[in-house]
């Protein structure tokens, strides 16, 4: 398995400068792990130290490294090299990995009123219940649960696991216990969005849960019914968005970060790993609500002082009127 640098330069671009374009390349490697067949990459110049020390038979890098990476071999100079590296590996798979077939397993449960675009994929033990749509080349891997009259849109991708339509956690109090609100809506999929293993997206109560296009979702992901989440919006692993929130455009949310129900959150929103969101966020911008850890011992004397800040505010103040009043 190999393809020539001048072959993915004559496909996807760039500038190869300092080596030969019939250079075989069988992998594509981290930096500090590259061997004289690899290509590898250089997206940040804190790196430079694992560039000049790299055995990589070529790495793509931006234009402000380009002398670095001569100084050391071949490279491929261009805008963007994080990108850049995405569509090798797209290029790598689609060369070298067989492409899934288009169709239904036949182990794959479909209700008769379904509908899966021809060009779509239905894989192993998936279920694809009633009324449900699969847009044009889509791919439920394996174990996948397509729910009631939930929608799919073209090229998405769902890998194993996820659930997508169960009902969503709705509850009304009576005399000591709960009477359950019946999920009657659905859950509609846009284009392009992909989905990780074991991620749950309830259906709406009454409207519909919507994920717009291109959003990506990693894996073991929990969201709640009637919530929107804006196209190109991404979010890590074990992120927890409850009912009704509603997600902008472009936002990323950091791994293990909790969304709180009926918030909103502009587009271009960046909640940090491990944050919680109490309010609402209207204005774009980098969010982190975590606190840092810490020996335990240290961290019981800073938990044990946040405790009294209220206090110690009500103290200050009323220092300050006394002076005043002085």
């Amino acid at each position: 398995m190999s393809l020539l640098l001048g072959h993915i330069v004559d496909v996807l671009g760039g500038s190869l400068e300092g080596g030969a374009s019939d250079t075989a390349i069988h992998r594509i490697a981290p930096l500090e792990f590259a061997g004289p067949g690899d290509l590898s990459f250089l997206s940040h110049p804190r790196y430079q130290q694992q560039l000049a020390a790299s055995q990589a038979a070529c790495v793509i890098v931006a234009p402000a490294l380009r002398d670095a990476a001569l100084a050391r071999g071949a490279c491929i100079v261009v805008d963007n090299p994080y990108v850049y590296f995405a569509r090798v590996t797209q290029l790598w798979k689609q060369r070298h990995m067989p492409a899934r077939s288009a169709g239904v397993h036949p182990s794959a449960v479909v209700d008769p009123s379904a509908q899966i675009h021809p060009t779509a994929t239905v894989g192993p033990l998936c279920v694809v219940e009633r009324g449900a749509v699969v847009g044009e080349g889509s791919v439920l891997t394996s174990r996948v649960t397509l729910g009631e009259n939930c929608q799919v849109g073209a090229r998405c991708l769902l890998h194993p696991g996820v659930v997508i339509g169960a009902d969503g956690f709705g509850f009304a109090p009576h005399q000591g216990a709960w009477v359950k609100i019946e999920q009657l809506g659905a859950v509609r999929i846009g284009d392009d969005v992909e989905i990780g293993a074991n991620t749950c997206i309830d259906r709406g109560a009454l409207q519909d849960t919507v994920i717009e296009d291109g959003v990506k979702l990693d894996n073991l992901i929990q969201i709640g019914h009637n919530v929107r989440i804006g196209r190109h919006s991404a979010m890590a692993g074990c992120v927890g968005v409850a009912g009704s929130a509603t997600i902008g455009a472009h936002c990323t949310v950091g791994g293990g970060a909790i969304v709180l129900g009926h918030l909103e959150l502009a587009d271009n929103v960046h909640v940090s790993a491990a944050t919680v969101v109490t309010r609402s966020l209207t204005r774009a911008g980098q969010y982190t609500g975590m606190f840092p850890i810490d020996d335990n011992a240290k961290w019981e004397k800073n938990a044990a002082t946040l405790k009294q800040l209220h206090s110690l505010r009500e103290r200050i103040k009323a220092l300050e009127q006394a002076l005043k009043a002085a």
